[in-house]
Parts: C-alpha cells; structure tokens; sequence
C-alpha cells in the first residue's frame, strides 16, 4: 500500500510501540470471523520503516495469495503482512486518525492475501 506518507502540519501521533501493536490488534479484531477462517499459515508484522527503497509504504502482503495457491502449497514459511509504524505515525494528526489509517491498511493487506489488486480495494474503499 503506498499512499502520500510525510507529516502532515510538522506533527506525527506520539504513541508508544506497544499502543501501536495494541491498535493493530483492533484492526485485526475488526475482521469479521468469516474471513479469518480461510486465513492460513499467515503472520503479521509491525516494523518501524518500510524498505529503503519504497519509504511511502505504510504495509506489505509478502506472499502466495489465496488465488495462487493449489494443492503444491505445502511446507511453505508463513505469508508476511508487514505494517510500517513510523510512516503512518508520521502522517496522522492524532490517535483517532492512526486507528482509521492502521484499519484501512491491515485490511488492505489482508486483502492481498485474498488476491485483491490495489485496484480492486481501491474500488472497495481499502486503497
């Protein structure tokens, strides 16, 4: 997920690393059941920056999507949805706002693991 990341007025949310994860944990919870069901051999990650390379991602689905896999995926390491903390601190003016940004972005990543394109969640709303 890449957006505009930066702060925005000079100011980024002070919260500890431990409040962050607790506000992912929401977004994750907010997830209803009849997804998680079919989530399988997948980790989430928080990460303070994301690569040097791409410093305006806020996530990253490191994966086989759900639609890619087929009766060869077996013995895999995990999927990865990583969440890049500093970058979304950065660009929300307050903890309200972090909540919202770090819910759209874990479900946009969840949605990789499904097999959405950034298109097709930006269609949904999750862009």
């Amino acid at each position: 997920m890449i957006r505009g990341a930066g702060t925005i007025g000079g100011m980024a949310v002070d919260i500890s690393d431990e409040d962050f994860e607790l506000l992912v944990g929401e977004a994750l919870d907010s997830i209803p059941d009849e997804f998680w069901e079919k989530v399988d051999n997948v980790v989430v990650l928080v990460e303070p920056y994301p690569p040097d390379d791409e410093p305006d991602l806020l996530g990253l689905y490191d994966g086989i999507p759900l639609s890619e896999r087929d009766s060869g995926y077996t013995g895999v390491l995990p999927d990865r949805v990583l969440i890049f903390r500093e970058p979304l601190k950065e660009m929300c003016h307050d903890r309200a706002e972090l909540a919202e940004e770090i819910a759209i972005t874990v479900v946009h990543e969840i949605g990789h693991f499904f097999g959405f394109d950034d298109d097709d969640l930006d269609d949904l709303g999750w862009g």
